[in-house]
């Protein structure tokens, strides 16, 4: 994951992501993250990983989708830290897919990203 400021490219993180990572989200519990342009339209400081941001997933168009393949479409996707008992790991791990289709990084780095990133910020999901 790469955070960007005035179309540079200023910090990078190594994540985990679900434990079937190729390809778009397509329906809810796929072990898939979404790829596209959303925002971080909310946070959680008191998650079970430790810190969350909210990822504005799903949005029109993948309720759409969803609704055409006759699945549902899933949510509460964020980017997150790591549960308590897992916090020892650090940043490896990032070396596993242990999601259920969010994007996670170790306690120090969702911290740092927590002040960094506002609300309302627009993020790129992309492979």
């Amino acid at each position: 994951m790469t955070l960007w400021f005035g179309g540079y490219a200023v910090l990078q993180y190594r994540v985990a992501l679900g434990p079937n990572p190729v390809g778009d989200k397509l329906r809810a519990r796929d072990g898939r993250t979404p790829e596209g342009v959303y925002t971080i339209d909310g946070r959680n400081p008191d998650s079970e990983f430790h810190r969350a941001l909210h990822i504005s997933y799903p949005n029109a168009a993948d309720e759409r989708s969803a609704r055409e393949a006759g699945d549902e479409v899933g949510g509460e996707i964020m980017i997150h830290g790591l549960p308590d008992d897992a916090a020892w790991m650090g940043t490896e791990h990032a070396r596993f897919d242990w999601t259920e289709g969010c994007i996670a990084v170790s306690n120090e780095e969702i911290d740092e990203i927590w002040k960094l990133v506002a609300d309302g910020t627009p993020i790129e999901i992309r492979p």
